[in-house]
């Protein structure tokens, strides 16, 4: 009988203790989550969950609007915002179709100067976006000499390559 309770308690222990390194485990990757990069990062002083009124004062408040549509997965009205001169596009989000929105992605194209926090701009090379990320690189989603993903792809950063050079950078959840 004595013998029977400590292998019980040793078996209990040892679960208890596999629980926790398993919370711990979790823990740790779901804080390299690419929300924490997604919410941190910024283009130039875009940023996700800018207000709209923020984008007005640093862009202008006249870029070419496509149609307010809501989306059933979320219950929110998404339209997409060109400033095509500086090649910047936001998809913006709002709770009503004609309510103030505010910045849910953020697409970057040639002519854009804008840079990453990490100093990745349009025409930066595929090597200086590896050494900028490469702690938050997602090597299933990532294809070499075509897209890079920082984060992941349901929240974070997507640069996309054009001859060894960055031609694209996507802010934000390109997946649900």
């Amino acid at each position: 009988m004595a013998h029977q309770k400590r292998t019980s308690r040793y078996t209990l222990h040892t679960v208890f203790t596999l629980l926790q390194v398993f919370s711990i485990a979790l823990g740790v990757c779901w804080g390299a989550d690419s929300s924490d990069l997604a919410g941190s990062e910024q283009i130039g002083r875009i940023r996700q969950g800018m207000s709209q009124s923020a984008v007005f004062s640093l862009l202008g408040p006249q870029p070419e609007r496509g149609p307010s549509e809501l989306w059933g997965a979320d219950g929110m009205y998404h339209q997409i915002w060109k400033y095509r001169g500086a090649g910047i596009e936001l998809s913006m989000v709002g709770e009503k179709k004609d309510s103030v929105k505010a910045v849910e992605s953020i697409t970057v194209t040639a002519p854009c100067p804008l840079s990453t926090k990490r100093g990745i701009h349009i025409g930066s090379t595929e090597n200086e976006v590896m050494v900028a990320y490469r702690a938050e690189f997602d090597k299933d989603a990532s294809m070499a000499g075509e897209s890079f993903v920082a984060g992941s792809v349901f929240g974070g950063l997507v640069f996309h390559f054009q001859a060894n050079k960055v031609d694209q950078i996507f802010l934000g959840a390109s997946a649900e």
